[in-house]
């Protein structure tokens, strides 16, 4: 069976913008994780990160995200709506986002929330999409003392950084025999 030029392109689309999908999603995961491996990952060597606070390529990127989050008690990244043009072998993207990190000033627990979106442009080199260049563009941020003492003495599976986390431990999502 053979596809018609604009189904060749549809499908070509598609299947761009799930691979895009999934750098925004490994980004998001290798911050909250603390994965430095996962999150060079997403970049090309030559990429370029634009951030006000940061300015250059991926590797003193992720060394300066990695060294800023490892302090905070927690990070949460989470997407919003994702806009995503492709162009052939180019895309662009619009991925709106919520950052939540738990951190401690003077032995108080404080929740930091940052909220705004990445302005992107992504290459197909070779069959594989990376991110070619990233700007954050923040839209509010929003600091507030933690409330959520309870959890102290839940008994809820909290998350952790890796390789804690338990999204590392897959043999534990089995059904214990017997049960």
């Amino acid at each position: 069976m053979y596809l018609k030029w604009s189904e060749e392109k549809r499908l070509h689309e598609i299947i761009a913008r799930d691979e895009i999908m999934q750098l925004v999603q490994n980004y998001m995961r290798a911050q909250d994780r603390l994965d430095p491996k996962l999150h060079r990952s997403v970049f090309f060597d030559d990429a370029w990160l634009s951030y006000g606070i940061y300015e250059g390529g991926p590797d003193g990127f992720v060394e300066f995200a990695q060294n800023a989050l490892r302090p905070h008690k927690a990070n949460h990244h989470f997407i919003g709506q994702v806009q995503i043009e492709v162009h052939d072998l180019e895309a662009f993207g619009e991925v709106y986002y919520q950052a939540h990190h738990r951190i401690v000033e003077d032995g108080k627990e404080y929740d930091y929330f940052v909220s705004g979106r990445y302005v992107d442009r992504y290459e197909n080199r070779f069959g594989v999409w990376k991110i070619a260049y990233r700007s954050e563009l923040v839209d509010w941020v929003r600091k507030d003392e933690a409330a959520d003492a309870f959890f102290k003495d839940s008994k809820m599976i909290l998350g952790a950084r890796k390789p804690a986390d338990p999204l590392y431990h897959r043999e534990n999502m089995r059904k214990p025999k017997g049960k």
